[in-house]
């Protein structure tokens, strides 16, 4: 399993794209975005769910974590029956979100990527994509990493999705 970890507008989803074309067996992508678009859309913008406020905060609930968790379990599942499984997330509680990963994944193999991306690009990103709020990635690019252990960081700043996918990659066995 590979987990991306990244604040909003970061590259995450480019480069998890590239990891599906540039490795040789295949692999499946889940994603946070993915996840909260399959919630009930009452959740979206509710106490108990996930509120995106103009901002660009993120605050979640109850009913969030506890789906986010049946969600997480699920994903690990696939990736115990032998689907090879690439997550591209947001840590939005930093270590303590890695450390729901880790305790869902047991003993699975994993190999933990940092991607990380200036504040003011991600920001430039954020304004051409057009689909958040404006001032996520800069709140995001920062706190995502706070007490995250990497295998691995690849920065987006200036490097294509593509090269960055390669390095990854190269890392896994």
């Amino acid at each position: 399993m590979i987990i991306l970890n990244g604040g909003s507008s970061s590259g995450k989803s480019g480069i998890v794209r590239c990891l599906q074309s540039v490795l040789p067996d295949p692999w499946l992508a889940f994603g946070c975005d993915s996840f909260v678009d399959a919630m009930p859309a009452r959740m979206q913008e509710s106490d108990g769910g996930i509120v995106f406020a103009a901002d660009g905060t993120v605050s979640v609930g109850e009913d969030f974590r506890a789906l986010e968790a049946a969600w997480r379990d699920g994903v690990v599942a696939m990736a115990r029956a032998g689907a090879r499984v690439v997550i591209d997330d947001v840590f939005l509680g930093g270590a303590a979100s890695q450390q729901r990963w880790r305790a869902a994944l047991g003993d699975l193999s994993v190999l933990w990527v940092g991607v990380r991306c200036e504040s003011a690009v991600a920001a430039g990103r954020e304004v051409a994509r057009g689909d958040r709020p404006r001032g996520m990635a800069a709140l995001q690019a920062g706190v995502v990493h706070e007490g995250v252990v990497y295998d691995l960081e690849v920065d987006t700043t200036r490097t294509e999705s593509l090269v960055c996918a390669r390095t990854i990659a190269a890392r896994v066995g």
